[in-house]
């Protein structure tokens, strides 16, 4: 559940934006501020706080453009472009060998195991997963928005984004540490 709460500020845009898209990039951009300082403050390193930096930057900046220009057309989009936001964020975190998921999975796994082969590659998978949800959500999204599904249907294509790979990370590590190592890799 500790993903999860990692996603409140996201969580936070796509309840509170239907008061208005304004007030919904604030209370994300609170919230992942708190979120972020309260980290800092209990010595956690910069490096395991991918996610909560990547989400103050979004929100910086969708607050700004948010009450500078109310009525820009991006505000209809604002789910597509935050799914879109944290799609770029988990594969760019893949694509430097630095998955996301990994600094908060160091927040539960014990030190001795952060180095393993074990680790790493859950962690890749976990990433992975995410990013996928994130993409193809942010897409769904987008589809959702242009040919005017409606609310349900945005809140639909937004909560699969989260809850499946959120179920996903859940399960995987048990499975896959229950499954033999590779041999390349025993030891």
């Amino acid at each position: 559940m500790s993903y999860l709460r990692g996603f409140m500020p996201w969580i936070a845009l796509a309840i509170v934006s239907t008061l208005g898209w304004q007030w919904g990039a604030l209370a994300g951009l609170v919230l992942g501020a708190a979120m972020l300082i309260r980290a800092r403050r209990a010595g956690l390193a910069a490096d395991a706080l991918i996610l909560e930096c990547s989400t103050v930057a979004f929100f910086t900046a969708l607050t700004i453009l948010a009450f500078a220009r109310p009525d820009s057309g991006l505000k209809d989009y604002v789910g597509a472009l935050a799914l879109g936001w944290l799609a770029v964020t988990a594969w760019t975190t893949l694509a430097v060998g630095r998955p996301f998921t990994t600094g908060i999975a160091r927040r539960q796994a014990p030190p001795e195991v952060w180095d393993t082969y074990a680790f790493r590659h859950i962690n890749v998978v976990i990433t992975r997963a995410w990013s996928i949800a994130f993409t193809l959500s942010a897409a769904a999204m987008v589809v959702v928005v242009s040919a005017g599904l409606g609310v349900v249907a945005a809140l639909a294509a937004q909560f699969a984004g989260f809850v499946l790979p959120a179920l996903f990370t859940a399960w995987y590590p048990g499975w896959a540490r229950s499954r033999p190592a590779p041999a390349a890799h025993r030891a």
